[in-house]
């Protein structure tokens, strides 16, 4: 008797922990459902977020126009009527050759041919880069390049977000004390990554919404005639009469002062002429010793 009551009971317990077993493992199985839902639910967010695809868009166009100043004004204009912006404009002229001809004593014609070009670089939106390429064109009087590149960078920059994301949820643990960072400089390295990928996310945001184009053009080369004065010293000259009177004043002068050189030495021009006066009076004095001295 005592045998089956105990066998009863052990089989009440046993039913009794099958029930909670099982109970638990509803229980848990309702929280790995749940876990399972919000990893699905951001896997759906990151994939939303990945499907806004970012497309940058640069354009390049060379062309020849009639007036290279008239379409540079006419650009900006074109540029600022589309809500864009002037990022870069140069315009240069270069002198291909020139040709002075002389006119009169002091004036010249100077004719040149230079050549003008221009480089602009503009952004605008990017939807309407198409429209503003082809009024661009319509400027020119030709074409000679013209060119188009885009750039998908979406998993670039979704990856950007993704780092950005563990950073923050990094940095979010470390001040909650869960992940401990030694040392500080780690900490501020950390950050500036973070700021670095904040920097770049935006920078493709911006590339996305507006459009770089590089434009390039030039004019024929133009002719410019001048009257400008001689520039050669030697087309000065005075009039002949007049350069002669300075001549003759000038060899005055140089008289002068050579007569004045020989008043400076005149001591050993008397010296020379002691010396002469002595060598020809003992020549005649002596003339054998002179004549055996030359024969020997």
């Amino acid at each position: 008797m005592k045998t089956k009551l105990f066998l009863a009971l052990l089989a009440g317990v046993l039913l009794l922990g099958a029930c909670k077993g099982s109970n638990y493992e509803a229980i848990r199985d309702d929280k790995a459902a749940s876990n399972t839902d919000a990893a699905l639910a951001n896997a759906d967010s990151t994939s939303a977020e990945s499907t806004a695809t970012k497309l940058v868009k640069t354009a390049d166009m060379r062309f020849k126009v009639k007036n290279v100043r008239q379409t540079g004004d006419a650009i900006a204009a074109l540029t600022a009527k589309m809500n864009g912006m002037v990022m870069h404009h140069q315009m240069q002229a270069n002198i291909e050759r020139s040709e002075d001809i002389r006119i009169s004593k002091d004036s010249v014609n100077r004719v040149s041919a230079f050549s003008t070009t221009a480089d602009m670089t503009v952004r605008v939106p990017s939807d309407k880069l198409e429209d503003y390429m082809t009024e661009v064109g319509h400027m020119g009087t030709y074409v000679t390049m013209r060119k188009m590149d885009i750039e998908d960078r979406t998993l670039d920059y979704l990856s950007e977000k993704l780092k950005l994301k563990n950073r923050q949820e990094l940095v979010a643990q470390q001040k909650q004390g869960k992940v401990i960072i030694k040392n500080p400089v780690n900490v501020m390295l950390l950050k500036d990554d973070m700021v670095d990928q904040q920097i770049g996310g935006m920078r493709t945001d911006a590339e996305v919404k507006y459009s770089t184009v590089t434009l390039s053009f030039y004019q024929s080369n133009t002719i410019v005639q001048e009257t400008i004065a001689n520039d050669d010293p030697s087309a000065y000259q005075l009039p002949f009469f007049k350069r002669l009177t300075i001549a003759m004043n000038n060899g005055w002068s140089l008289f002068i002062e050579l007569m004045l050189g020989v008043a400076n030495i005149w001591v050993f021009i008397m010296l020379l002429v002691v010396l002469w006066m002595l060598y020809r009076y003992y020549r005649r004095k002596h003339p054998v010793w002179f004549a055996s001295g030359i024969k020997s």
